[in-house]
């Protein structure tokens, strides 16, 4: 049985495995069980997000529950705007936070909180009704991921030194990906229809408490009370970071060049909705769409 320290050890590289830098010294006896910890927590959303994800799941769902087509075409936009876009705000409230671990178990609770009700909605409605009722349910859920994601950005700052961050990241990503690469094979190889709304309901309140798993495990992490002065306002801020889009000739081809890729994650809930005209809602067809995404990350 390993300890902590030997199992952050193994996961991450033994020579410089007690090496503490870029971060408070008073956190350093502290690094790997914050690692294992923010590890989890990470693990678990990820493997959450792969459960209910906007890109295959959710259109299945909209589709089980009878909405109409396009409000398939809504779905990535508010996913991922919806929690970006806010960031620009959330970011200097966020700031004013001694401890920002709070920020995102609050925001996590938030996210189990709309994905019971989606699953609720997935359950009691059907139509155009339950479409929207969903699509309102994920902009609360995509705001609530944002502070989660300037939060998590900071509490990783102080708690975990710059060489391992990149590894935290790359293991939790790896193993849910691993993860719902398996529940995907599990439902490709399983006889049971899965065009049930009922089922649908259960697999994304099933995938709120991943979520609820991961705030308490987060609430756990040891971390050093940072600076809250210098937020500023938060719109003056929001402006002055978009200012860069026309000061920094880099910077706005980059974004540019990334935003011209979007096209890859807008079109992704359009194949699944294909994919149902023209074979149905087979079981194995809903598999080997989560297995692929699974095996992708």
């Amino acid at each position: 049985m390993f300890t902590i320290q030997q199992l952050y050890e193994r996961l991450t590289d033994e020579e410089d495995a007690r090496i503490c830098k870029d971060i408070p010294d008073e956190a350093c006896a502290e690094v790997p069980s914050n690692f294992l910890l923010i590890l989890f927590s990470q693990f678990l959303t990820k493997l959450g997000d792969a459960i209910a994800s906007p890109k295959v799941v959710l259109p299945w769902v909209l589709n089980a529950i009878s909405s109409p087509l396009y409000l398939v075409a809504f779905l990535v936009p508010i996913r991922e705007a919806g929690s970006l876009v806010p960031q620009l705000i959330i970011a200097s409230y966020v700031r004013r936070l001694p401890l920002r671990k709070w920020a995102w178990v609050a925001g996590s609770a938030v996210q189990a909180v709309t994905l019971f009700a989606m699953g609720l909605v997935a359950i009691l409605f059907q139509g155009a009704l339950a479409g929207w009722l969903l699509l309102m349910l994920l902009v609360l859920f995509s705001l609530a991921r944002g502070a989660c994601s300037v939060a998590s950005k900071d509490v990783t700052g102080k708690t975990i030194p710059k060489t391992k961050r990149g590894q935290l990241t790359g293991w939790s990503a790896s193993a849910a990906g691993f993860v719902s690469m398996g529940i995907g094979l599990g439902i490709l190889f399983s006889t049971q229809p899965v065009s049930s709304p009922l089922l649908f309901g259960v697999i994304i309140m099933l995938a709120g408490l991943l979520w609820v798993t991961a705030a308490i495990a987060y609430g756990r992490i040891q971390e050093v009370a940072g600076a809250t002065e210098g937020g500023g306002n938060a719109l003056d801020e929001a402006i002055e970071r978009l200012d860069i889009l026309r000061t920094d000739r880099a910077f706005r081809r980059f974004v540019l060049t990334r935003s011209l890729l979007l096209c890859s994650a807008l079109t992704a809930p359009f194949f699944v909705s294909l994919a149902q005209q023209r074979l149905g809602s087979p079981t194995y067809l809903l598999g080997l769409f989560i297995a692929a995404s699974g095996l992708a990350s």
